[in-house]
């Protein structure tokens, strides 16, 4: 807390906001520290009482030359320097000055503190349901690739041709623009120390993660096709087994990918009413796909025996599962890897 009263005022009023105790700094002991002095003080003091306004600068000056991320709140003109100079300045709706709220990038307009709270888990909300959409895309367009790609490789033909890629970006598209979309915010969201402002959307770890999952449920893929084909399978029967079973394991994908470190179980349960009416289109689809003789004929679709839906099934929940007991081990590799600063 940065302020002009008394030290013991000072003091008095950030115990009863609940700021941490430790070192009361004033303005006239502040005068006396050079740059260095300063810096070490910083890691003791969260109160600095009689603060000049040039003071208010040096100080916020001082955490931004610690590699610290600094927000500063004000709402008078002499707050206006240090509002400008922090990272991201925070002025009062009603209260404040003009000068004030043009320095700033946040303007609270109902005054409430309680607001800064609400919009930084709102932004990390944000923030982790863009990553999760990245995540499944990428994950998600390897096996369909894989599939493209694997028989013009081995000589034998084509699974899938546009329609079926169609109904496949039918599922894929709304997905990324709903259910990720309409995700509530990890439990652990603020309590996660803040991300480096300059650290990537995307990193090297989150890549990988994904190109496995999709690796993976390309080898599933992969060796149902050729067992089958070896096997004999007609193949139009051969093309409605690979593909309903690429739409359990997209189904997997996206279970997988709604949370970074909650357990299935809590995965599944948690609300998302977009999830909802997406998986049920997934259902009455298929099911037509299944009763319709012509829509069949118009997939070249063979028919389908119901042991052969039970193993599309089964691939997609035996790679749900395989994903899921991997979280583990990509939450200790992220772990060691997440560079955040205090704010």
């Amino acid at each position: 807390m940065i302020t002009g009263d008394y030290a013991a005022t000072a003091r008095s009023i950030a115990t009863q906001a609940g700021i941490a105790e430790g070192d009361v700094l004033t303005g006239d002991e502040l005068a006396r520290l050079d740059a260095p002095e300063l810096a070490a003080r910083l890691e003791t003091v969260t109160v600095f009482a009689r603060i000049m306004p040039e003071q208010k600068l040096r100080i916020v000056q001082a955490y931004k030359a610690k590699g610290e991320i600094v927000a500063m709140t004000g709402d008078g003109v002499n707050d206006a320097p240090s509002l400008k100079a922090a990272h991201i300045g925070v002025a009062m709706g009603r209260r404040g000055t003009d000068v004030a709220r043009e320095a700033s990038a946040i303007v609270l307009l109902d005054d409430d503190f309680g607001a800064i709270v609400r919009s930084v888990r709102l932004g990390r909300q944000i923030y982790d349901n863009i990553r999760k959409a990245m995540a499944f895309i990428f994950a998600v367009h390897v096996p369909i690739a894989g599939l493209a790609l694997l028989p013009l490789c081995l000589g034998l033909p084509i699974l899938f041709g546009p329609i079926h890629i169609a109904l496949l970006e039918m599922v894929i598209d709304p997905v990324c623009a709903l259910v990720f979309e309409a995700e509530r915010a990890e439990d652990d969201v603020m309590r996660r120390p803040p991300r480096a402002p300059d650290g990537p959307l995307f990193s090297l770890p989150m890549i990988g993660w994904s190109i496995f999952q999709g690796g993976l449920a390309f080898a599933m893929l992969a060796a149902v096709f050729l067992v089958e084909t070896w096997s004999a399978m007609p193949e139009a029967e051969l093309r409605a087994l690979i593909f309903f079973a690429l739409i359990a394991e997209i189904v997997a994908l996206v279970l997988v990918n709604r949370s970074f470190s909650a357990a299935l179980g809590a995965a599944l349960v948690r609300h998302n009413l977009a999830l909802r009416y997406i998986a049920a289109a997934i259902v009455g689809g298929t099911g037509l796909i299944l009763l319709l003789p012509s829509a069949q004929a118009l997939l070249k679709f063979g028919a389908i025996a119901w042991s052969d839906m039970a193993l599309a099934v089964a691939l997609g929940v035996a790679l749900l599962v395989m994903l899921e007991g991997c979280k583990p081990l990509l939450q200790g590799i992220m772990a060691r890897g997440a560079a955040g600063r205090r704010p």
